[in-house]
């Protein structure tokens, strides 16, 4: 068994990350059907969440369901994380994480997100504050380091651990690297195999198989493994690398039906929840991999992509679930 702080979970657990404009409600109670093992809010701005902006605290909305679900939230001040920590913990989430390694521009460019791998006396500091302010667990979500030169990530992660974390998921690249190239686990393994740390360490980067999730389970002992881009219109990736995990046996791809009622529970529910526009065209990100490898998509794909009439979107997809059968 796993143990983050009091939060128990199940040997070698699967994790959803979070992802922007994707992990929001309707996607996160697809992929806690399909046996993600813990799952995360879209990350949220502790600026946003002190001003009680909308956006910033719809995304503290979760369904019990979806337990264990931690609450992710970014910033590059100690203050402003602080007081998000209360907002974030008066919902009892399970946990609370830090974003300390989101790419982007717009959030590490202004020091939040991996903008804080600058400046690790901040970033200890800013951890330190939190943990001190909530007594939900604190976990840490980060990279190996700014870049090439500056992967200081096993002293980092030792320093997250003393001032209180309970665990700690390492995204194998550089902020420089952002999504390019291959994820590095050579660290990740460094990490975990360090005899000072004692909290769960978590690897995360290019998992898209079950062979994947074996391989690195295997080659760098980590506790568990976090997948992001892979799961994107692909929930059914949980249920494949459990069950490889438990049986070394890989299920067969889930049938085009299977796909499309997936497809349309995820449709409606974000329809439901976001309001018909939103709902709709927040759904295109998902249908590439909804109807990944299937014969002759291409046309129907970019019908998927460009109809503005939910009774024709359903439509469409009625008509895929009897043509692919």
């Amino acid at each position: 068994m796993v143990k983050i702080g009091t939060l128990n979970l199940n040997d070698f657990p699967v994790i959803l990350a979070p992802l922007e404009d994707i992990t929001d409600p309707p996607f996160r109670r697809l992929c806690k059907t399909m046996g993600a093992d813990l799952m995360f809010t879209e990350f949220i701005s502790s600026d946003g969440l002190i001003r009680d902006a909308i956006k910033s605290t719809r995304k503290l909305d979760f369904d019990d369901m979806e337990r264990p679900i931690g609450i992710q939230i970014f910033g590059s001040e100690v203050d402003p994380m602080r007081e998000a920590t209360f907002v974030a913990e008066s919902v009892s989430p399970d946990l609370i994480d830090l974003n300390f390694g989101c790419p982007v521009r717009k959030v590490a460019g202004k020091g939040g997100g991996a903008g804080l791998l600058k400046d690790i006396p901040k970033m200890i500091e800013i951890t330190q504050a939190v943990v001190k302010a909530t007594n939900l667990p604190v976990t840490v979500k980060t990279r190996l380091g700014w870049d090439e030169d500056s992967k200081f990530i096993v002293e980092i992660a030792e320093r997250l651990q003393d001032v209180g974390i309970k665990a700690i998921t390492i995204h194998g690249r550089t902020r420089a690297q952002m999504y390019k190239g291959e994820a590095d686990w050579t660290l990740i393994g460094e990490v975990k195999n360090n005899p000072r740390m004692n909290i769960p360490v978590f690897g995360n980067g290019d998992i898209d198989s079950p062979q994947k999730a074996l391989e690195m389970k295997n080659r760098f002992g980590v506790d568990g493994i976090m997948i992001g881009r892979a799961v994107i219109g692909n929930p059914t990736i949980f249920r494949s690398v459990k069950h490889f995990l438990q049986t070394g046996i890989l299920l067969p791809e889930p049938s085009v039906q299977e796909r499309v009622s997936l497809c349309r529970t995820h449709l409606e529910q974000s329809i439901e929840w976001k309001g018909s526009h939103v709902g709709m065209v927040e759904m295109r990100k998902h249908y590439s991999g909804y109807f990944k490898g299937v014969k002759d998509f291409k046309p129907i794909k970019m019908k998927l992509l460009t109809i503005l009439d939910t009774n024709e979107l359903f439509d469409l997809l009625h008509h895929i679930e009897n043509v692919y059968i």
